[in-house]
């Protein structure tokens, strides 16, 4: 998900000031972000803000170009914070940051457990940054599962489920609560409900802030290359009758899309 995990929003006359480094990351200006920050780091009341804000913009850096040095740097940076000293949503954004670099060194588990503890903190980071941080939260889960370092796979997937209901219950605009309920469902062999709650999440779509464009998009995906081909092994034994069962769900799911889409 192409999301930007913001600050919050600051006027734009305060050059030189920690805000304005905020402000550049905030408008995904990385690099003029990470020079703004790296002048504040030398101050002691500016030094940890502006820690986090240079190690957050590295990690975005490194998402761009996987450069691994920018990852070391975001290291770094985020190591020299001295989180007793950070304040309001800025705690927030440090474990965050915390959990995306473990998320893109691809330590999944202890990502999962660090991410796990912001997701209650939504309004400390808005419902896009939260979107973010869930999916991270969920994939990082889910690796775990394929690398075979999950003891049981259902457990993992129906956690996955319960914080997706959860939230969806609570936001119901939620892409990533959507797309993930649907995946977990999927990897439980429940296909009915999975697919059930594709097209409730197609439906629901418009509730999101991009009108759904995202999660339309992974839905029809998931739903056409996944769940109709398995679904249909599951309602029949013989190639022709899979093949019709394939062809019946596919003009459910097209009909649909078009008694639902865009306007």
């Amino acid at each position: 998900m192409g999301l930007c995990l913001a600050f919050p929003a600051v006027p734009a006359s305060a050059q030189g000031t920690l805000d304005f480094a905020r402000q550049l990351y905030n408008q995904g200006r990385y690099e003029q972000a990470i020079a703004a920050a790296a002048r504040l780091r030398t101050s002691p009341t500016t030094a940890d803000g502006a820690n986090l804000v240079l190690g957050r913009a590295q990690l975005e850096r490194f998402r761009q170009t996987a450069d691994r040095a920018d990852l070391v740097a975001a290291r770094d940076a985020l190591r020299d914070v001295q989180p007793d000293r950070l304040t309001g949503s800025d705690r927030t954004q440090y474990l965050v940051g915390l959990g995306e670099w473990l998320f893109l060194d691809e330590s999944y588990g202890p990502a999962a457990e660090v991410l796990q503890g912001t997701l209650d903190r939504i309004g400390d980071m808005g419902p896009r940054a939260w979107d973010r941080v869930f999916d991270w939260w969920a994939t990082s889960l889910e690796r775990q599962v394929q690398a075979g370092n999950a003891d049981d796979r259902d457990v993992v997937y129906n956690r996955i489920r319960r914080r997706a209901e959860a939230e969806l219950a609570r936001m119901p605009g939620s892409t990533a609560a959507a797309y993930w309920l649907v995946t977990s469902l999927r990897s439980l062999g429940d296909l009915g409900r999975a697919w059930d709650a594709a097209m409730a999440g197609w439906v629901r779509a418009r509730m999101a802030d991009d009108q759904g464009v995202r999660l339309r998009a992974d839905l029809d995906r998931l739903v056409m290359q996944a769940i109709i081909p398995e679904r249909a092994r599951q309602l029949a034994s013989a190639d022709r009758d899979r093949e019709r069962a394939a062809t019946s769900l596919r003009a459910t799911w097209d009909s649909m899309k078009q008694d639902w889409g865009g306007r």
